[in-house]
């Protein structure tokens, strides 16, 4: 009976391990830019990137006015003075999220800090703040490509945090969100008819508000848009020329890269930046290997 009541008990006690969370060191920050909050069962827990991509500002082409706007924003933010939220929102591709990762490079000799969170981790944010506010850092609170449906839990939390009205991040922390849509919400044809042409709603114009109160609660937006053929051209140059110069090669656009890219673009069905450094990754690569078989033949 003894041994029968130890297994019991050895079963539950590893069933309970499974719920709780992995034991973790604290993160050094000093030497750790960035981490990822991650839930496990009741609990959550910030695990250190280990590896950051190492994209640089100068390297995010066809979007300067949006980087200006960003860089500008965080700098207030590092240096103690007021500073806004931001949303930036639009065409998938066009260097979003690739724009917070060269900002923390960037900046991160100066303090800044990123904790990446999940969208439906959002209602995880004071724990995660709570785990941060004291420490001798900016941090930015990042959720990347985020929306939500009315109702959503993180929703709810993530409008608290930004309106500051319950729950209010403290100094050290801003929150940078992207997103494909710039309510975060979806939105359809039936938003824009007649109230009671809708279920015979009678304050129709209520739900619409509901809808934008979100976004509206970010100090800025920011917009990426798609590009015209002929500025995906200019940055997919820029890009060939760019890569081709990192390997000491000599080789250089040409109408045939050209002719190429847009074709890849066509291929795609898309202009932006993402598809642009996809197409001089797979250019350059093709030529730099022709250019190695010919040498050693």
């Amino acid at each position: 009976m003894d041994n029968e009541l130890a297994s019991q008990l050895k079963e539950v006690l590893t069933s309970l391990q499974l719920l709780l969370p992995k034991p973790v060191n604290g993160i050094d920050w000093t030497v750790c830019h960035a981490a990822n909050w991650r839930r496990h069962s009741f609990a959550g827990y910030l695990e250190p990137v280990e590896s950051i991509e190492q994209i640089t500002l100068d390297d995010l082409l066809g979007i300067e006015e949006q980087k200006r706007i960003v860089v500008e924003n965080t700098r207030q933010f590092l240096a103690g003075f007021p500073a806004n939220n931001t949303l930036l929102w639009g065409t998938r591709g066009t260097g979003k999220s690739s724009l917070i990762r060269a900002v923390l490079n960037n900046y991160a000799g100066q303090g800044l800090r990123i904790v990446q969170v999940d969208k439906n981790d959002l209602i995880h944010l004071p724990d995660i703040v709570d785990s941060i506010k004291r420490l001798p850092y900016r941090f930015i609170i990042f959720s990347d490509d985020v929306s939500f449906e009315v109702g959503e839990s993180s929703y709810k939390m993530l409008k608290s945090a930004l309106d500051g009205a319950v729950y209010a991040p403290p100094d050290n922390v801003l929150i940078y969100v992207t997103s494909n849509r710039r309510h975060l919400l979806p939105e359809f044809e039936t938003d824009n008819r007649g109230a009671m042409l809708i279920n015979n709603e009678m304050h129709h114009g209520e739900a619409i508000e509901e809808k934008i109160s979100l976004s509206g609660r970010f100090g800025l937006w920011v917009g990426f848009h798609p590009f015209s053929q002929d500025q995906y051209v200019s940055v997919t140059r820029r890009w060939v020329e760019k890569l081709f110069a990192r390997q000491g090669s000599p080789l250089h656009w040409n109408d045939e890269a050209r002719e190429a890219a847009i074709q890849w673009g066509y291929d795609k069905g898309d202009n932006s930046g993402r598809i642009a450094y996809q197409f001089a990754c797979r250019w350059v690569g093709m030529q730099m290997l022709k250019q190695q078989q010919e040498a050693n033949q």
